[in-house]
């Protein structure tokens, strides 16, 4: 059995300038050779709305994070595959060149976000 401990593992916290940016990384993930699409979480967090997503090994992992104005309106974000374009919605759709992501919202965390 592998036991880590605190310090054995590494967290790197990337802050996007915005949204559109940090998508680009489930796109890119999404047409990877493994064709994994990272879930993304929303939490709010010493009073900020904090949209992020989670990459990387174990104890090593890549935490991507935005900072919105507001808690997110709609359940999913539909991205558009062939252009990185994104709108929130509300349900899954049938574009078939689109990625559908649900905003899966989160009431706690262990992860301590950088002020």
């Amino acid at each position: 059995m592998f036991d880590m401990t605190k310090d054995e593992s590494s967290i790197t916290f990337l802050k996007y300038k915005n949204l559109n940016d940090m998508l680009k990384v489930i796109l890119f993930s999404s047409q990877s050779a493994l064709g994994l699409t990272p879930m993304l979480y929303h939490i709010r967090y010493n009073e900020k709305e904090i949209l992020f997503i989670e990459t990387g090994a174990l104890g090593d992992a890549l935490i991507h994070y935005i900072v919105q104005k507001e808690r997110p309106s709609m359940k999913f974000i539909e991205l558009r595959q062939l252009t990185g374009e994104y709108t929130f919605v509300e349900k899954i759709g049938n574009d078939t060149h689109s990625i559908y992501i649900p905003i899966l919202e989160l009431d706690s965390s262990t992860i301590e976000f950088p002020n």
